[in-house]
């Protein structure tokens, strides 16, 4: 079929000649900018949450949860920075579409450098800014305006999976 379209000769076989030429560029254009696109994009959604092992020592935290202990490594931003001088922390999370724990904090935090959202996932710690609160994700959700990620939990997630409100107190470790 292909070959037939070509084999017509004259100003007809130039003009088929460059829209196949035109359409080829455009579709590898378009395939070059979505691939762009989409590495820019999940590589940001990502990055808050890898952290490098200098920074890990110097940034973890404990969750007190009655008479358990949970453990986290927070990242290190300018949000981060400000949520750490507000520790020791005794904060009550209420249940929030049974998917996170949060609570208001005592003052709004820096966004200064943060992304403009992120998507949680299980274990995630966040600071919510256009309502400014804290976020623990005890079950994935998705992407939210406005959300910066702080940092993940270690391990003992199940200790907020419980219904209902629960008192919690976060201070650096030693």
């Amino acid at each position: 079929m292909l070959l037939r379209w070509f084999s017509i000769k004259g100003k007809n076989c130039q003009q088929r000649t460059l829209i196949l030429v035109l359409a080829l560029v455009m579709s590898l254009s378009y395939s070059a900018c979505r691939a762009d696109k989409s590495m820019t994009s999940s590589a940001s959604l990502k990055m808050p949450t890898e952290i490098s092992t200098k920074q890990a020592d110097s940034m973890q935290i404990n969750i007190k949860v009655k008479d358990k202990v949970v453990t986290a490594t927070l990242i290190d931003s300018k949000t981060t920075q400000d949520f750490i001088s507000l520790l020791p922390l005794t904060l009550t999370l209420e249940d929030y579409a049974r998917t996170e724990k949060v609570s208001d904090l005592p003052k709004k935090l820096s966004t200064e450098d943060a992304p403009p959202g992120s998507d949680p996932a299980v274990g995630d710690i966040a600071y919510y800014a256009p309502w400014g609160n804290l976020a623990i994700y005890y079950r994935d959700f998705e992407y939210s305006n406005g959300l910066v990620i702080l940092g993940k939990i270690d391990g003992g997630i199940e200790a907020l999976n419980v219904s209902g409100s629960v008192e919690v107190t976060i201070e650096r470790t030693q």
